[in-house]
C-alpha cells in the first residue's frame, strides 16, 4: 500500500500529539498523581504508536509503545512517577521529534534505534512493578507486547442480543434469500495493533455484505476497548468458505468461528443452527498487510487505500506549510466568491449592452458592489491565513524546563495572549527570534539563586512572553525580572571594540547604548556558552524583525530587569497606503507608520547638528527629504511651504518630505524578488490601477 499520500497529514498530526505530550509531561512533573494528565499522555502515546505502526515506521512504533507500557501502569496504579522517569519520557520525546525530523525531510525515519532510552524506560518499568530487572531482557528487541493469558475461545456471537430494527433487516435479508452469519474472530495476542486488524476485517466484509452488529460496538472497537476478540453478524449473498477465506486474508487472525443465523421469526431471536464448523487455523499472513494496516481512528484515509504496493521513498524533503481552518470561514470565502461573479455578470451585462439600464450610475452601483465585495474577500482570507501565536509559543515552557536543568537557575515561564492572531507567513519566521530572546534571558537576564537572594529577590526567576494586538499590529514583549542591562559595561565594550568612540559615547543617550546591542556580533557575554546563541548577538534578531515590516526595541532597569519589544504587522498580503508623489514618481507609504501630516512653511525648518529639523507642536522631528535620498528629479522651484508626512517607529519620529498626496488606497505588495538589490529602503512594489508600478518605502529603514 502506498502510504505517501498520507504523509502530510501524519506529520500535521504527530506535531500535535508531541507538542501535547510535552505540555502534559511538564503538567505531569509538578502533579504526579493528576489522573487526567496520565490519561491523557497515555491517550497520545497510543494514538502516535498506532499511527507510526500506520505508516510503517518501526522505530518510532517501538519507542512510543514502550512509553505507552509505562503509562499502562502507571494508570492501574501499579507504579508512580518519579522524576528519573520523567527525565526519561522528556528524552524519549526528542527522540520522536527527531525520527519526525527525518520523516520531514526525507519520509524515512532514519537508522536509530533509541537503545538506551528503551532500556531505561524498561529498567523503569520493572522496577515499578516490583520485578527483578533483566538487564538482558530490556536492551532486546523485541517489539511486541508480552502475550495476554490465554483463554478460552468459542462462538461468542451467540451471546449477541438483537434489537428490534437488527431484526428486521435479518428478517428482510432471507425474504430476498441473503445469507445471515454469526462471526466471532480471534486476534493474536502478539498483535500489538489490534484495532487496525479489527478495522481490516470490517473492511473485507463490507466488501462482501452489510454488519449488522457488532460486539463490542464499533467506537469500543476503534478505541481498543476490547480483549483479542470480537463478533458481528453480516447479511451477505457470499457463501460461507467465501466469508472465512475472506477474514483469513488479514494477517494476525488466530482464528474464526462462523455460522449460519436464522432470522428471529423462524427460531428465538439469535439462534444459531448447529453446525460442526471447528475454529479455522489461520495459515498463511500477509506481510505487507502486517506492514502497513489503517487503524479505525484514520477511516477517512483508508477509504482510498488500493490494492497493497510498495510505500515509495520521498526523495524530496516534505515541505510542511498547511494551515488547518474552521469550515464556517469557508463557507463565508465560497458565499463571498458567488458573490464575486455575480458582480462580475452584472459587469459584463452592462459592457455589452443587454441590461437596458447602462446608464453611467447602474456602472458605479456595479463597481461599488465589486468593492465592496473584494474587501470582504479580502479580510475574509486574511482570516483564513491568521494563526493563533500559540502554535510557535507552545513549544518554550519545556525549553525554559530544559534551560533551568542546564543551567542550575530556578527560572519560570508565564505567558499571556497565546491566542492572539498572526499572518501566517509571520508566525512561521518568528519562532527562532523569539526563541533566542527567552535564551538571553535565562542566560545573561536572570541571576542566580545565591545573587538573587542578596539582592532582595525571590531565589524563583520570571520570564514574561506577552502577546497582544495593537492597531494593526502584533506586539510581543518578552521580559524578565532579572539584572537588567549594566549600560556602563555595553559602553565600555562598545569603546573597547572601537564600534564608538569616547567623545560619541559621552553624548549617547542610555537608549542609544542600548541600541548597540543590536549591531552586528557586539555581545556583552564574558564567555561563549551554547544557551545564548554562540556569540551571535542580537543583529540576528533584529534582521529578522525587521525583514518581517516590525521592530524591536529594547527597555531596561539596572538591578530591575529587561523588556525586548517587538511590533508586527497583522498581514503582509495587502495592507492600506498613502500615494504620495515626489517628482514625476508615485510611492506608497504604509498606512499604519503615518502619524499625521502637515504642510510646514519653509521659514519653520531649523537646524541641530547640520541636520534639518521641524518643532511641531513642542516636539523636535528630523525631516527627510525623500527626493534626495530616492535620487528624484526636482523642480527648480522653491515652494513656500512643504507637505511633510510624520511617520514613527516605535517612539522615534520623523517626517518625510514629499511634494504631492493622491490618496489612501489598498495595495497588493508584490516581492521584488532578488534580482534588485536595495538598501532595504524599498519595501516591494504594487501595480496601481492604471498598470503603473509604485514602490513601497520601508519606513522602518528611512527612521
Amino acid at each position: 500500500m502506498d502510504v505517501s499520500q498520507y504523509l502530510e497529514i501524519f506529520i500535521d498530526e504527530t506535531k500535535e500529539h508531541l507538542q501535547n505530550l510535552n505540555e502534559q509531561l511538564l503538567i505531569l512533573e509538578k502533579e504526579p498523581d493528576n489522573v487526567n494528565t496520565i490519561n491523557e499522555i497515555f491517550r497520545a502515546a497510543h494514538s502516535l504508536k498506532g499511527m507510526a505502526g500506520t505508516m510503517g515506521y518501526k522505530r518510532m512504533q517501538r519507542l512510543t509503545h514502550d512509553m505507552e507500557n509505562v503509562f499502562s501502569e502507571i494508570r492501574n496504579g501499579k507504579m508512580t512517577v518519579g522524576a528519573n522517569l520523567v527525565d526519561v519520557l522528556f528524552q524519549g520525546l526528542d527522540a520522536l521529534e527527531s525520527y519526525l525530523s527525518n520523516i520531514q525531510e526525507t519520509a524515512d525515519e532514519g537508522t536509530e534505534d533509541n537503545e538506551p532510552i528503551i532500556s531505561e524506560l524498561n529498567k523503569i518499568l520493572q522496577e515499578g512493578v516490583g520485578e527483578k530487572v533483566d538487564t538482558q531482557a530490556t536492551t532486546a528487541t523485541a517489539t511486541q507486547a508480552e502475550p495476554a493469558q490465554a483463554h478460552e475461545e468459542g462462538a461468542k456471537y451467540q451471546d449477541l442480543r438483537i434489537a428490534d430494527y437488527e431484526s428486521n433487516a435479518m428478517i428482510k435479508a432471507k425474504e430476498i434469500g441473503k445469507n445471515i452469519y454469526g462471526i466471532t474472530i480471534y486476534i493474536q495476542e502478539t498483535c500489538i495493533l489490534k484495532a487496525a486488524r479489527a478495522f481490516l476485517v470490517f473492511k473485507a466484509l463490507e466488501e462482501l455484505g452489510e454488519v449488522i452488529k457488532s460486539y463490542p460496538d464499533v467506537q469500543d472497537i476503534e478505541d481498543e476497548k476490547f480483549e483479542f476478540d470480537f463478533s458481528v453478524i453480516l447479511i451477505t449473498e457470499s457463501a460461507l468458505e467465501t466469508v472465512k477465506n475472506k477474514i483469513l486474508n488479514v494477517s494476525e487472525i488466530k482464528s474464526v468461528y462462523i455460522d449460519k443465523m436464522q432470522a428471529p421469526e423462524e427460531k428465538n431471536e439469535g439462534q444459531v443452527e448447529k453446525s460442526e464448523t471447528a475454529p479455522v487455523a489461520k495459515e498463511t499472513v500477509q506481510a505487507a498487510a502486517a506492514a502497513t494496516a489503517t487503524a479505525p481512528t484514520e477511516k477517512k484515509e483508508a477509504t482510498q487505500q488500493k490494492a497493497p504496493a510498495q510505500a515509495k521513498q520521498q526523495s524530496k524533503p516534505v515541505v510542511n506549510r498547511s494551515v488547518r481552518v474552521d469550515i464556517e470561514k469557508l463557507d463565508v470565502l465560497m458565499n463571498l466568491v458567488s458573490e464575486l461573479i455575480i458582480a462580475k455578470n452584472g459587469l459584463v451585462s452592462i459592457s455589452s449592452g443587454e441590461n437596458e439600464n447602462r446608464s453611467e450610475s447602474a456602472f458605479n452601483e456595479q463597481i461599488e458592489y465589486l468593492e465592496r465585495v473584494t474587501t470582504n474577500l479580502h479580510e475574509s482570507v486574511m482570516k483564513v491565513r491568521m494563526v493563533p501565536i500559540e502554535s510557535v509559543v507552545n513549544r518554550f515552557p519545556r525549553m525554559i524546563r530544559d534551560l533551568s536543568k542546564k543551567l542550575d537557575k530556578k527560572m519560570e515561564l508565564y505567558m499571556t495572549g497565546e491566542d492572539t492572531e498572526l499572518d501566517r507567513t509571520v508566525i512561521d519566521e518568528i519562532g527562532d527570534p523569539l526563541m533566542h530572546l527567552l535564551r538571553n534571558s535565562a542566560d545573561h537576564g536572570l541571576e542566580s539563586a545565591e545573587e538573587r537572594r542578596k539582592a532582595g529577590k525571590p531565589e524563583v526567576g520570571s520570564i514574561f512572553l506577552d502577546a497582544y494586538q495593537d492597531g494593526n499590529n502584533v506586539v510581543i514583549e518578552v521580559r524578565d525580572d532579572g539584572a537588567g542591562i549594566n549600560v556602563e559595561k555595553v559602553k565600555a565594550k562598545a569603546i573597547e571594540k572601537g564600534t564608538v568612540t569616547k567623545e560619541q559615547a559621552e553624548t549617547m543617550t542610555d537608549k542609544d547604548v542600548i541600541d548597540l546591542l543590536f549591531r552586528p556580533s557586539f555581545s556583552t557575554a564574558e564567555k561563549i556558552t551554547d544557551v545564548s546563541g554562540r556569540g551571535v548577538g542580537l543583529d540576528v534578531v533584529k534582521t529578522r524583525i525587521e525583514a518581517l515590516g516590525g521592530d524591536i526595541e529594547a527597555r531596561t532597569k539596572l538591578g530591575e530587569g529587561s523588556n525586548f519589544i517587538i511590533r508586527l504587522p497583522l498581514t503582509l498580503a495587502i495592507i492600506q497606503a498613502l500615494m504620495v508623489e515626489i517628482g514625476k514618481e508615485k510611492y506608497a507609504i504604509p498606512l499604519g507608520s503615518i502619524q499625521t501630516i502637515e504642510d510646514v512653511p519653509v521659514h519653520d525648518i531649523k537646524y541641530v547638528q547640520t541636520k534639518e529639523v521641524i518643532n511641531l507642536r513642542g516636539t523636535v522631528i528630523p525631516i527627510i527629504r525623500l527626493a534626495d535620498i530616492l535620487d528624484v528629479e526636482q523642480t527648480n522651484e522653491t515652494p513656500e511651504s512643504l507637505t511633510v508626512v510624520i511617520v514613527s517607529k516605535g517612539d522615534k519620529l520623523a517626517g518625510l518630505v514629499i511634494d504631492n498626496l493622491i490618496g489612501q488606497q489598498e495595495i497588493v505588495i508584490k516581492s521584488l524578488g532578488k534580482y534588485i538589490n536595495n538598501n532595504k529602503m524599498i519595501g516591494g512594489a504594487t501595480i496601481l490601477g492604471d498598470g503603473e508600478v509604485a514602490l513601497i518605502l520601508d519606513v522602518n529603514t528611512l527612521v
